[in-house]
């Protein structure tokens, strides 16, 4: 009898993932206070890395807790540049802020998945991308942000690699699901092992 796997997430995306691999799931949005919780992450020296699978942890365990016996997934992304986070815009003017600082320079995404099994974490895995980004103009990055303000305010560094954000790029390393914010192949891997899914 295969285990019920729930997603401690209210990413579309990363459901729209899980729906297209044929994964079953269920949807429990883990409310924590992220900011926080990075901002203390920060403060105590961890490494871009290991606040994403931080941020993941929390939001497993803090569903697992609710849910006995399943398999809860949490999940995170950070995007680093020259040693610094840079997390979702919180207006046009801090999404173009930041967009200026990561022009013409090379980034790292870091998505994490972490899967809780009462009260446990029982698998782990952080999926590395390396951007460089484009010496675009600041023209075309006023009216990229008019355009699209709505959707990238949503996106940790304020562009979207599967929208227009992807003409701010130059070379892009790594897997099109750690872009997305979730190693898929990584966590079919486990599922299968689990045997959630068959494979």
């Amino acid at each position: 009898m295969s285990l019920p796997l729930v997603l401690a997430s209210g990413s579309q995306i990363r459901a729209e993932l899980l729906r297209a691999a044929g994964v079953p799931f269920g949807i429990e949005v883990a409310r924590v206070d992220e900011c926080s919780i990075r901002d203390s992450l920060l403060a105590e020296g961890a490494a871009p890395r290991d606040v994403a699978d931080a941020l993941a942890e929390y939001k497993a365990r803090k569903v697992s807790a609710r849910n006995p016996g399943a398999l809860v997934l949490g999940c995170d992304q950070v995007l680093s540049c020259n040693g610094k986070l840079y997390s979702k815009p919180e207006s046009p003017e801090e999404s173009r802020a930041q967009l200026m600082e990561l022009r013409d320079q090379r980034l790292h995404l870091l998505s994490a998945a972490v899967i809780y099994e009462s009260g446990e974490p029982v698998w782990r895995h952080v999926g590395v991308a390396r951007l460089k980004m484009r010496a675009f103009s600041e023209a075309y990055l006023d009216d990229y942000i008019e355009r699209n303000w709505e959707s990238l305010r949503t996106s940790v560094g304020g562009f979207k690699l599967e929208e227009e954000g992807v003409r701010l790029f130059a070379s892009i390393e790594g897997s099109h699901f750690t872009i997305l914010g979730l190693p898929l192949l990584e966590l079919l891997g486990f599922l299968q092992v689990r045997g959630v899914i068959a494979g």
